[in-house]
């Protein structure tokens, strides 16, 4: 066929490479998946650092209570 210039559509002069086509729908479809990967992955890491804070909060209390005991038996008289 030969290419004109004009009105028409250009799909019917301009071959259509359909193996690019999917390979670009396929790095469309991988790059927004990645996405969401590093969202959730994101959200896991701000879960996990709330729960490092609880677990550091959970040792210390345990710690000063553990002192607090020791310093009573060391003032009480007996």
């Amino acid at each position: 066929m030969s290419k004109r210039q004009g009105s028409g559509s250009r799909y019917l002069y301009e071959p259509f490479d359909m193996a690019q086509a999917r390979i670009e729908t396929h790095e469309r479809v991988t790059d927004e998946r990645w996405k969401g990967l590093e969202r959730r992955l994101n959200g896991i890491e701000t879960m996990l650092e709330r729960l490092e804070k609880r677990m550091w909060l959970a040792v210390y209390g345990a710690a000063s209570l553990f002192l607090v005991n020791v310093a009573m038996a060391f003032f009480q008289p007996g």
